[in-house]
């Protein structure tokens, strides 16, 4: 897709991103049709990025704005060849929902933290999350799918804590609310540990 700077070229590419943002990936979905209804906002936010940067977009003048999106435009087009390809627009998406998953995940850290001590515990994500500290055995036999939750979540609480004190620092609770940004979440077990394993046996 070649880049056009005229503004019907611009209002259509930017009719073809949100298209594409909603097509995106399954949790973003959710956040974009809840219960079916289109939230332009999370568009508006998929393009141009965080809550603040949409504010500030919506109070420029018509000009500005035009300035603002071919600015955009130009940092899609990652190769500048002028034009847009679909990898293009899937990377600046995924880089973009990256970035807000980010900036969400250091607001609930902040929330989290009960203490302010630069940490959540499991305690404190507990409460925060169920409004009472939820523990449990690991082989406890749970009765429902939620308390199964739980579990789940422990484990993956437990993965991401690399050892750095008591709790999970910014980056390990980042790495806990979105496992598929971090290579030793999304990595089940490397070779070294399976040599290990098999050694131990």
């Amino acid at each position: 897709m070649r880049l056009d700077p005229r503004p019907a070229a611009l209002a259509l590419l930017l009719l073809l991103l949100l298209g594409a943002a909603a097509a995106g990936a399954g949790k973003a979905e959710d956040l974009h049709y809840p219960q079916g209804e289109h939230r332009a906002d999370y568009d508006r936010e998929a393009l141009l990025g965080v809550q603040e940067d949409v504010d500030e977009f919506v109070k420029l003048d018509h000009e500005e704005q035009q300035k603002r999106l071919q600015s955009i435009l130009r940092k899609i087009d990652s190769d500048s060849d002028g034009f847009l390809t679909e990898s293009e627009l899937s990377q600046w998406i995924q880089m973009s929902f990256k970035h807000y998953a980010m900036q969400e995940a250091k607001q609930q850290f902040v929330e989290y933290d009960k203490d302010s001590d630069g940490t959540v515990t499991w305690d404190e994500y507990n409460i925060q999350m169920y409004d009472r500290v939820i523990d449990f055995d690991e082989n406890t036999a749970l009765d429902d799918a939620e308390e199964e939750s739980f579990r789940q979540d422990k484990k993956r609480f437990e993965k991401a804590d690399q050892g750095s004190g008591p709790g999970l620092s910014l980056e390990e609770f980042i790495a806990f609310e979105h496992p598929e940004e971090v290579d030793y979440m999304t990595v089940r077990r490397t070779w070294r540990e399976l040599v290990l394993t098999k050694a131990l046996k």
